[in-house]
């Protein structure tokens, strides 16, 4: 059945552009001629030339003598985003902090946007996109060194919903085992990379560091990822990226010293916040898994005190008792 002429229609965009290129070129460009081009109606080839010269402040003018539209003054770039001084301030900032993901599949696309969008606000803003180089900076300690050929294939295979095996060693150990995955999702937690995928041999849901990947083949096989999958539901009883199918009511109270720092963060969507008599904090999180969180807590040494569940408890305990005697020697 053949499509409806209105659905085939070029976007607003590409007509835009095709309507620019004709102008620049000193071609005859009238309704009649645009009409049967782009395939739309008069209607639409006014409309697109009204917001070309309104709101992209493009010289175009009809010429009543030749009946056809044009430039008043060359145009080189077409202005294809209106974006203000503010806004692409916070553009450059934000390039500025995907500096991390350097090395990335769109990290050099990103640098090529930013610079067009500087390029083509030239004339409009009052500083030099390089003077932000400056005024802002980001450091991150500890960045993962992720394989740029592990991760192309991983979010190739994430993107086109491809199978794919690879050897993957667990924390702690030396040898890896090969895993048979359908890959879901990337995640970028604390300066990161996690693979979220269903393990085909344990037939369940699992999260895979990069970095303990060594390398990425495709078994051939596609797959059609669940509609109820949401990253955000995965990952919304982690601390970090750990889930789980618990349900661990956690309690953390700090030291006045650093509840002033607790305060300034938001550590997870659970949490609840309660001031104490001392000057001190408690903080209450309800998470799926205790595995990050026992690392968490000790980042901040004697400074926070755990009094809820008796098992992370214990384990902190344990954990005490090892590093005392680590440096009691």
């Amino acid at each position: 059945m053949p499509v409806p002429r209105a659905q085939l229609s070029r976007p607003p965009l590409e007509r835009m552009l095709r309507i620019h290129e004709e102008l620049r070129r000193g071609a005859l460009v009238n309704c009649t001629h645009l009409t049967e081009a782009l395939e739309v109606s008069r209607k639409t080839i006014v409309r697109d030339i009204a917001f070309m010269r309104d709101r992209l402040d493009l010289p175009i003018e009809f010429d009543s003598g030749i009946q056809a539209y044009r430039y008043t003054h060359p145009v080189n770039a077409f202005p294809t985003v209106h974006v203000t001084e503010g806004e692409l301030m916070a553009l450059l900032v934000a390039q500025r902090a995907l500096e991390q993901y350097r090395g990335t599949p769109f990290h050099r696309q990103l640098e090529i946007a930013f610079g067009k969008l500087a390029g083509g606000l030239r004339d409009k803003i009052s500083f030099s996109p390089a003077d932000e180089l400056q005024a802002v900076s980001f450091r991150n300690i500890g960045l993962a060194r992720t394989d740029l050929a592990v991760f192309n294939a991983l979010s190739g295979a994430v993107l086109r919903q491809e199978e794919v095996t690879f050897p993957y060693r667990k924390p702690g150990e030396t040898k890896a085992v090969p895993r048979r995955v359908q890959p879901y999702h990337l995640a970028n937690r604390e300066n990161l990379w996690y693979l979220v995928g269903f393990d085909t041999e344990r037939a369940a849901l699992r999260t895979f560091a990069v970095t303990r990947i060594a390398a990425v083949a495709k078994t051939g096989k596609g797959f059609a990822r669940p509609a109820d999958f949401s990253p955000e539901k995965f990952f919304a009883n982690a601390l970090g990226v750990m889930g789980g199918e618990g349900n661990h009511r956690v309690v953390v109270r700090f030291q006045p010293a650093a509840a002033g720092r607790v305060r300034e963060r938001e550590w997870h969507e659970s949490q609840e916040m309660k001031d104490l008599p001392d000057g001190g904090l408690e903080l209450r999180l309800r998470l799926g898994s205790l595995a990050e969180i026992e690392h968490w807590i000790l980042s901040w040494g004697a400074a926070a005190e755990v009094t809820a569940p008796a098992e992370l408890r214990t384990n902190l305990r344990r954990t005490a008792a090892a590093l005392a005697a680590q440096y009691g020697r």
